[in-house]
């Protein structure tokens, strides 16, 4: 891209595609061939698979290093994960191979905490549409080498917005929940930041007692917006799959300490078995095993 500086990096276990539709982040979008826009952060990254494992990161080595290392959580071991996955749990076995490039991204609290609570009985693309009209109408227009982007609203814009503003942009009946939210934030009444001080329990606790948060957006937002590897959402997708494939209960203790992993694995490998994503290069058996290109 000209213009623009890029980092390139070789990599292994990191698919761009696969974290895009893996319903953690809404503001990662194709743009061309085996390319990616993320808004995060305040920033936007280009992000290009130049195939073979070798990506270019549209950006300065030191931002790299400082910001979308962390972001993309490059330094940790996904492999050591699915080697915890014993050999004849072939479902889990196979959800590992078919997200084998899934990572748990390092987002921004207050955007998890609203974009997971728009996500409340909803879809992705719905949630796409709702995020994006809330960045163009309420965000901050930035401007870098790839054009004009707008970052995502801080909590004043949509406590100024409203309730009408929330709606106009299709939050529906979440609107008042995320003006709630955004009132605390914006009268010093919550800190989202302040929260990533809290132990897991304890965090879980907190977020209960916001405004239109239970159980679910809850788990989300401790695995997404906090990094919590434990969290573990159980959403319809999960709930379908464990209520299928582990009738007796999902073995958490087996993995403590990143169960919030194989939940990512399990919800991303239901929705390709429901034809929500595709298995492509192999095939499903009826067991959900799934036998495909390594």
């Amino acid at each position: 891209m000209p213009g623009v500086a890029m980092v390139e990096a070789r990599l292994t276990g990191f698919d761009p595609g696969a974290i895009a539709r893996s319903g953690q982040c809404f503001r990662m979008e194709p743009a061309g061939d085996a390319a990616f826009d993320v808004v995060a952060l305040g920033r936007r990254l280009r992000l290009e698979d130049a195939g073979g494992g070798v990506f270019r990161f549209g950006c300065e080595q030191d931002v790299f290093e400082a910001v979308w290392r962390p972001y993309f959580d490059l330094d940790t071991d996904y492999a050591r994960f699915g080697a915890q996955i014993p050999s004849e749990d072939l479902f889990l076995q196979s959800a590992f191979h078919y997200g084998r490039g899934l990572r748990i991204l390092r987002q921004e609290p207050w955007e998890t905490l609203v974009t997971f609570v728009i996500s409340q009985n909803n879809n992705i693309a719905r949630i796409r549409g709702s995020v994006s009209r809330l960045c163009e109408r309420f965000g901050e227009r930035c401007t870098d080498a790839l054009g004009a982007f707008f970052s995502f609203p801080a909590a004043q814009a949509l406590a100024t917005a409203g309730e009408d503003g929330l709606r106009a942009c299709g939050l529906g009946y979440r609107a008042p929940y995320v003006a709630a939210l955004a009132t605390a934030v914006a009268d010093g009444a919550l800190d989202p930041a302040a929260l990533a001080e809290l132990p897991d329990a304890a965090l879980r606790e907190a977020l209960l007692r916001l405004t239109g948060i239970g159980p679910k957006v809850a788990q989300c937002v401790m695995l997404f917006g906090y990094h919590r590897m434990d969290a573990f959402p159980v959403d319809v997708w999960v709930h379908r799959a464990l209520k299928k494939r582990y009738p007796q209960g999902f073995p958490s203790q087996r993995y403590a300490g990143f169960a919030g992993v194989m939940q990512q694995y399990i919800f991303f490998y239901e929705r390709a078995l429901a034809g929500k994503g595709s298995a492509q290069g192999g095939k499903v058996g009826n067991d959900g095993s799934f036998c495909g290109n390594s």
